[in-house]
């Protein structure tokens, strides 16, 4: 570690390492969001999409190397191999793509995780390479320990950055997956550094044809403005999804709120938004609702279970008021796709209307319409009752008392056996 810390602090200029990183997080940025986008679309384009983002993570691993490099003081004579610095570049380039291919893999889980070790890989590649160009008038030598500990700190920390990249939609995500590979790309280079012993040798002799360090400083900050466009192709990617998903969302509101039905869009059984039916059927605001669980509305258990487990079927349950009274209600379930993310949309219809006309209709049917007394039929139906309820070997007996004659009753006494 003391070794490293030398060789960053004393043997570069750290006006330039800061330019090395700065440049080194901008296409980090950049290959994450393009890497986004390639996910997100489908054949031809996914291709296009990722052969960008290799592009940018290349460009990127190779202008951090050669920054760093030209922050690189050995106080001799040196010069830079063309064919090996195009070399190293397109070894970065390809490693990288493939490294990318493999992380958007479908139904692949540990794709990202191989894909970011393969792009750690590229990265120790594009290093190596990089060096074999350099020419110098001395000899090399190099700390076999520190050479293993550059490759394995790129390839684990490159194999955490992608799956933290592409883990969710949120903003935070890309950009720890950029930190991350900024990060494999930063350790690596000047861990590798630190492996390097130069030995001054007035007899070897840099090549004539050997690219000087201005001319170098030329070629790297072409690159780096391409990975500046890149970069900002990238935020005006982002910028033009993110307003393609407000007025998206804005759409799907206004069609919700044209609805008679309530309809909630649940994240799980997290609420991500409300139409204003649902919102007058529970006496809250949607905003109040935004954010609550289903069981602070629906507190039957089984019948959330139910309705979450992706059946057709409709559920009944009770829906809970602000004031902590409840009504009938009744659920169905369908998947929707909401911001661009699977998510679940719930159908609720309120049953009171239909429950108070069903008990209407059974209290005419059992009782006289004039006077409102139990007629006939209600009678029929207690008498089926009673004796449905007899135990084993017991009778009923049914009194009726004839009302027709008003000075004198007359009681009648009816055994029924059951």
């Amino acid at each position: 570690m003391f070794k490293i810390y030398n060789c960053v602090a004393y043997a570069h200029d750290l006006r330039l390492v800061g330019l090395a990183a700065f440049v080194c997080l901008l296409a980090s940025h950049a290959a994450m969001s393009l890497l986004r986008h390639a996910k997100k679309s489908r054949g031809h384009m996914r291709r296009v999409w990722l052969a960008v983002s290799a592009i940018s993570t290349g460009f990127g691993i190779f202008a951090t190397h050669f920054i760093a490099m030209l922050a690189f003081t050995p106080g001799i004579p040196s010069g830079y191999n063309i064919i090996l610095t195009m070399l190293s570049l397109i070894a970065a380039i390809v490693l990288t793509g493939v490294g990318l291919a493999v992380s958007l893999t479908p139904n692949w889980r540990r794709g990202p995780w191989l894909g970011g070790a393969i792009v750690g890989g590229g990265i120790a590649a594009m290093h190596y390479l990089g060096m074999e160009a350099f020419e110098i008038a001395g000899t090399i030598l190099w700390d076999p320990l520190l050479v293993v500990t550059s490759i394995l700190l790129g390839g684990a920390i490159g194999a955490v950055a992608l799956p933290v990249g592409l883990h969710g939609r949120e903003e935070k995500w890309k950009v720890g997956g950029a930190l991350l590979l900024t990060l494999a790309i930063v350790s690596h280079h000047f861990t590798a550094m630190g492996a390097v012993s130069i030995i001054p040798d007035p007899t070897i002799e840099v090549s004539p044809s050997a690219l000087p360090a201005g001319l170098l400083a030329i070629g790297v900050a072409i690159a780096s403005i391409a990975i500046i466009g890149l970069a900002l192709a990238g935020v005006v990617l982002d910028i033009r999804d993110q307003r393609r998903s407000e007025l998206e969302v804005e759409r799907m509101r206004d069609l919700a709120n044209a609805s008679v039905e309530g309809l909630l869009v649940c994240d799980g059984d997290v609420l991500v938004s409300v139409n204003t039916s649902f919102a007058q059927l529970t006496g809250r605001s949607a905003t109040a609702l935004t954010g609550a669980r289903l069981e602070r509305l629906f507190p039957d258990q089984a019948a959330r279970n139910e309705l979450l487990s992706g059946s057709d079927k409709t559920v009944e349950t009770q829906l809970r008021h602000l004031d902590g009274s409840t009504s009938p209600v009744e659920l169905i379930q369908r998947p929707i796709m909401y911001a661009g993310r699977p998510h679940q949309v719930i159908a609720v219809r309120d049953l009171k209307p239909r429950k108070d006309a069903e008990q209407h209709i059974y209290f005419l049917a059992h009782h006289d319409a004039l006077t409102s007394l139990p007629n006939r039929g209600h009678f029929n139906a207690r008498i089926d009752q009673e004796i449905a309820a007899l135990p084993a070997g017991k009778s009923l007996a049914v009194l009726c008392l004839d009302r027709t004659r008003p000075r004198t009753a007359v009681l009648r006494v009816y055994p029924v056996c059951s």
